[in-house]
C-alpha cells in the first residue's frame, strides 16, 4: 500500500523519474552474475561497454584487454554479456577441446530478422538443420568439383580470363580488386548456378559494390547496436537499414538464377548446388531440415558471401604483402620457375614440391588476418573455461586475432615471416596455431576449396607477372574492418614477365 500512496502523491514528471531510477537500479543490481564468472571492464546501465570499443580496430582493443583482464573476459553490449576468449590455448579449448558444447550460434537480432530465425541459411542455422545443410554443401563440393579434378581446370581457366584482364592494363597503373574479385565469385558462381559472368557483366559489378557495402556494415557499431536494441533501431534511419535492402538485392539476384533452374530443371541430371538443393527439395520430409526455396536463397547467399569474400581479400592482400617484400616475391617466382616452368598450367599437385610458395601463402593468410573476431558461439550447457564457470546460454567469441599472432606461438608474430612455416631444412611445417580458416565443427566448409584458390591464382598471376607500386608509395597493413578485414584501396604495375 505505501508504494500505491507514494504513486498517488506523484504528478507525471515524478512518476517517469521514479521509474527511470528503478530501471537503473534494476539494470544495475537484478542481474547477478554466478561466483567465478569472467571479469571485463565497467558496464554502464542499459549500454554496457559498446561505446568503450574502438570501431575502427576492434580486434586490437579486444586482444589488448586480454592483457587486463586475462584471455577469459567479458564485456556488456546493452544488458547482454559476451565473453570473449584470447589465445591459442584458451580459443583452441572453445574451438576444438569443447567443440560439441560451443557448436551452435547465437541470438542475434540484426541476423534473426536477416535470415529468418527459424531457418539461418548455411552460417546462422543451428540443431538438425545445420548439420544436415552443411553436410549436403560439403557433399557437393565433392561431387561438382573437388574429388574429380573439375574444380582444378575451372580455377585454371578462370585463370586465363583473370591474367588476360591483368594484361589489358599495359602496365598501367590500376586497382586490382575488381579482376581479383570476379575471379573468386565465377568460381562459386560455377559451383553454385553452373556458370560463370564476364568481368564487365553490370550485374556482377553492381553484385560486387552491394556484397562489399553489407559485409562492412555487418562487422560495424551499427551492428551492435542494432543487435543491443532491435526494438529501437529498426524504427531509426541509418546505415544499418542498407544491410537489410542490400541483402534483400544479393537474394533478388540468387533468386533470378533459382527461376532459371527451375525452368530447365531436369531431377534426373543434376549439374551443380541449386539443381542438387532442388532434388533434395522434392521430398516433403527435408523441408524441416531446410529444403525449401527460402533456404535455398538463403544457402546460396551464404556461399557467395563467405567463398568469394574471404578468397579474394586473402588474393588483394597477397599481393599488398609481395609488393611490400619484393624478395620474397622474386624467390616464390623463382621457385614456380624451377617446378612449373613460364607456360604450363600450375597443378595442385605442384604445391607438395613448392614448399616456399606453400609458406607464403600460409603466412599471407595469417597476416591478412581475414575474419579477426570469428563468429559468434553459445555455450549449449553450464561448464568450465579454464577457471571460470560459464552458464548455459553464455554468448563466447573466440577472437581469432590473438591466436594468429600470439607471441607464444609465433617467432616474429607482426612480421610478414614465411618462415614461420619452414623448417631448418626449408621443407613446409604445419602450425598448430594457424586458424585462418576457424577451426573445429565450426571451420570453414569451403577450406578445401579455399586453398586450391589461393595456390591456383597466386601462382598463375606470379607465373605471367611481377607487381610493384611506383616509387616512394607505401601501401598500409592497417586494413579495414567489416565482418571481414580488407586492405585499404590501392593501385599496382602488372609487368609481364
Amino acid at each position: 500500500m505505501w508504494m500505491y500512496s507514494v504513486f498517488l502523491g506523484l504528478n507525471n514528471w515524478g512518476v517517469l523519474l521514479l521509474g527511470l531510477a528503478l530501471f537503473l537500479l534494476w539494470a544495475t543490481f537484478g542481474k547477478k552474475e554466478p561466483a567465478n564468472f569472467p571479469p571485463g571492464p565497467l558496464a554502464l546501465p542499459l549500454v554496457g561497454s559498446v561505446f568503450n570499443i574502438a570501431v575502427k580496430q576492434p580486434h586490437i582493443y579486444l586482444t589488448q584487454l586480454a592483457d587486463t583482464y586475462g584471455n577469459v573476459f567479458c564485456i556488456s553490449v546493452g544488458q547482454e554479456k559476451t565473453l570473449f576468449v584470447c589465445g591459442w590455448k584458451m580459443v583452441k579449448e572453445v574451438l576444438v577441446t569443447q567443440a560439441d558444447k560451443f557448436v551452435d550460434r547465437p541470438y542475434q537480432a540484426m541476423f534473426a530478422r536477416l535470415y529468418n530465425q527459424h531457418t539461418g541459411g548455411l552460417l546462422c542455422s543451428n540443431g538438425k538443420t545445420w548439420r544436415r545443410q552443411r553436410h549436403f554443401a560439403m557433399g557437393t563440393l565433392r561431387t561438382f568439383g573437388l574429388a574429380n579434378g573439375i574444380t582444378e581446370r575451372t580455377i585454371n581457366e578462370e585463370s586465363q580470363h583473370l591474367c588476360q584482364a591483368l594484361e589489358k592494363h599495359q602496365g598501367e597503373l590500376f586497382d586490382p580488386a575488381s579482376e581479383l574479385n570476379s575471379a573468386v565469385e565465377n568460381i562459386i558462381s560455377q559451383v553454385a548456378f553452373g556458370k560463370r559472368f564476364d568481368y564487365s557483366d553490370p550485374d556482377l559489378k553492381q553484385l560486387h559494390a552491394t556484397m562489399a557495402e553489407m559485409i562492412y556494415l555487418e562487422g560495424s557499431v551499427w551492428t551492435l547496436l542494432y543487435n543491443a536494441y532491435p526494438a529501437v533501431m529498426k524504427r531509426l534511419p541509418g546505415p544499418h537499414n542498407r544491410i537489410f535492402s542490400n541483402f534483400q538485392a544479393v537474394g533478388k539476384f540468387i533468386n533470378t538464377q533459382i527461376q532459371i533452374h527451375k525452368s530447365e530443371f531436369d531431377p534426373s541430371n543434376p549439374r551443380d548446388y541449386i539443381d542438387a538443393f532442388l532434388v533434395e527439395s522434392k521430398d516433403n520430409a527435408n523441408s524441416e531440415l531446410g529444403f525449401t526455396e527460402e533456404n535455398l536463397i538463403l544457402c546460396c547467399l551464404d556461399l557467395f558471401l563467405a567463398g568469394t569474400e574471404t578468397s579474394f581479400r586473402t588474393l588483394q592482400w597477397g599481393l599488398l604483402f609481395l609488393i611490400q617484400n619484393p624478395e620474397i616475391q622474386d624467390k616464390v617466382q623463382a621457385e614456380i620457375e624451377r617446378v612449373i616452368g613460364p607456360s604450363r598450367f600450375p597443378k595442385m599437385a605442384d604445391r607438395a614440391h613448392m614448399p616456399y610458395t606453400n609458406a607464403v601463402i600460409h603466412e599471407i593468410q595469417r597476416m591478412a588476418n581475414i575474419i579477426p573476431l570469428n563468429g559468434g558461439r553459445v555455450a549449449l550447457t553450464n561448464l568450465k573455461l579454464g577457471d571460470y564457470v560459464i552458464p548455459k546460454g553464455t554468448t563466447v567469441l573466440p577472437i581469432l586475432t590473438s591466436v594468429l599472432f600470439d607471441k607464444n606461438e609465433w617467432e616474429t608474430p607482426h612480421t610478414f615471416n614465411p618462415g614461420h612455416f619452414l623448417d631448418s631444412d626449408g621443407n613446409f611445417v604445419k602450425r598448430n596455431a594457424f586458424v585462418a580458416f576457424s577451426g573445429g565443427k565450426r571451420a570453414c566448409l569451403g577450406e578445401g576449396l579455399a586453398k586450391m584458390e589461393l595456390f591456383l591464382f597466386l601462382v598463375a598471376m606470379l607465373q605471367k607477372f611481377t607487381f610493384s607500386v611506383p616509387e616512394g608509395v607505401e601501401l598500409s597493413s592497417e586494413g579495414i574492418i567489416g565482418v571481414t578485414r580488407s586492405p585499404h584501396p590501392f593501385k599496382v604495375f602488372a609487368t609481364a614477365r
